[in-house]
């Protein structure tokens, strides 16, 4: 007994030595707990993303506004958001909070998605009368800015690049708001704004799919459905096992919820640019559905962390949830798009 009481408090006498070390050392321990603390609340406050509002109306010339100035505003309302929203933009960030936090990164990506996609639209189809239009010289310089690497740190830093792209998206805006320069051009015609409804769908179609699996699903493989004589390039199953991973389920959901942020202000922006196309076809009603479902998506969430409960299980599953939202989206684009083509 004796024997464990002097190893016992050897060990004590030992831990209070250490804990009494010199001043230096308190110092620096003390230090890096108040960094880590102040750290984690700086994470929460910046883990709350970006509310929508209204943007002001499009630019007016002689009592009409100007065809391509509300869509050319959202795109740089939402490329601006990344870089000048809390704690700015994290996707590349190597210091702490930034570098624990993953769903604001992932939520970025969403949004930069979108930006992409509207900035290679306006570039090859938005600012050009035919296939064999000279493309807009500042469009040819943004659009590859927004596509450089969106985690890089330095040489050159990713916010660099992307404040380069929304210069040259604003010297755009500057040059259609401006009656005496020809040359910058937005033509809003329907089978401009369906190629790019097509790549929306693409993207939201994607999206759903990867929020459903988050319980896992079998599925039929429906690759080549529709046509007897397709191909592809190696031989799948008939039944496939789709599951999104548990610790990308969170991922995928705030990927979600960014892509549906972005394309609430672009397609609120197109219902102003496209507004005698979408009255003409009688589809402004459709559209104004599908900003109504990715509305529904930006609804606050209350739980901590996104819950992935069963179908109809006892717990929520925020993915399921979302993925209702974005389904019915899609669907709603899927039926504009018809309207578009034949209305």
């Amino acid at each position: 007994m004796e024997l464990l009481q002097r190893i016992w408090f050897g060990f004590w006498d030992r831990l209070v030595s250490v804990l009494q070390l010199g001043t230096i050392f308190k110092a620096t321990f003390s230090a890096i707990v108040l960094y880590v603390v102040i750290s984690t609340g700086f994470a929460v406050y910046w883990s709350v993303t970006p509310d929508i509002h209204q943007l002001a109306n499009s630019t007016v010339v002689k009592g009409k506004a100007i065809t391509g100035v509300a869509t050319t505003d959202a795109l740089i309302h939402i490329s601006q958001t990344l870089l000048t929203k809390p704690g700015g933009y994290l996707s590349n960030d190597k210091t702490l909070p930034g570098i624990w936090m993953d769903n604001v990164p992932r939520w970025e990506f969403g949004v930069l998605v979108q930006a992409r996609d509207m900035a290679r639209s306006m570039r090859k189809d938005f600012s050009r009368s035919q296939s064999q239009s000279t493309e807009d010289l500042d469009l040819t310089n943004a659009e590859p800015r927004l596509h450089f690497n969106n985690d890089s740190w330095m040489f050159p830093a990713t916010e660099s690049e992307y404040r380069k792209a929304i210069d040259y998206l604003k010297n755009y805006q500057r040059r259609l708001s401006d009656p005496s320069i020809q040359d910058a051009q937005f033509y809003a015609r329907a089978d401009n704004l369906n190629q790019w409804l097509a790549d929306v769908s693409t993207r939201l179609g994607s999206l759903s799919q990867r929020l459903s699996a988050s319980v896992g699903q079998r599925r039929i493989n429906t690759d080549l459905a529709g046509d007897a004589q397709a191909e592809q390039s190696t031989a799948t199953a008939k039944v496939l096992e789709v599951k999104t991973s548990w610790n990308k389920i969170d991922d995928v959901f705030y990927e979600a919820r960014g892509t549906a942020w972005a394309l609430i202000y672009l397609l609120r922006a197109i219902d102003q640019d496209f507004s005698a196309v979408l009255e003409k076809k009688n589809a402004r009603i459709s559209l104004l559905q599908i900003i109504r479902e990715l509305e529904a998506t930006q609804g606050f969430v209350w739980s901590p962390m996104i819950l992935n409960g069963s179908e109809f299980g006892l717990w929520a599953n925020h993915s399921l949830v979302m993925s209702s939202y974005i389904t019915r989206a899609n669907a709603a684009i899927i039926d504009l798009r018809d309207l578009l083509t034949k209305g």
